[in-house]
């Protein structure tokens, strides 16, 4: 019997191997975050632009504008100039969501590749 025909699933797997396993499951978690972060943010954008589409239509100068729980009279510039600016965070903030959801998926795809070398059919790194 041959060994070539058993090395695959003899492979020992070093403290390295443990380490970069445990870091591919920690990365795919926070992709996950990641991606419900990014879902949220559209949402929001979405929300935030049919609110000042909204707002436009409208012909008083007094709106009702929810704080927290409760809504409040504001002035109608004011509460335009505070959607420009939850627009602006927000945007912001899904920029950097999705360059950290690249840097991510591109560590991934470096350690599926060290580790499919090593551990061949051995190792399943794909979501079902």
């Amino acid at each position: 019997m041959s060994k070539a025909g058993s090395s695959a699933s003899e492979t020992e797997v070093t403290w390295e191997d443990q380490q970069n396993i445990n870091k591919f499951g920690r990365l795919n978690n926070r992709l996950h975050e990641v991606e419900d972060e990014i879902n949220i943010a559209k949402e929001t954008n979405e929300s935030l632009e049919d609110a000042g589409n909204e707002l436009i239509l409208t012909d008083e100068e007094i709106v009702r504008f929810q704080i927290g729980e409760v809504f409040a009279h504001v002035p109608k510039e004011e509460v335009e100039s505070r959607i420009e600016e939850m627009t602006g965070k927000t945007s912001k903030n899904l920029v950097k969501l999705e360059e950290e959801k690249e840097s991510i998926v591109a560590q991934m795809a470096a350690l599926k590749k060290i580790l499919y070398g090593k551990f061949k059919d051995s190792i399943n790194l794909e979501e079902d």
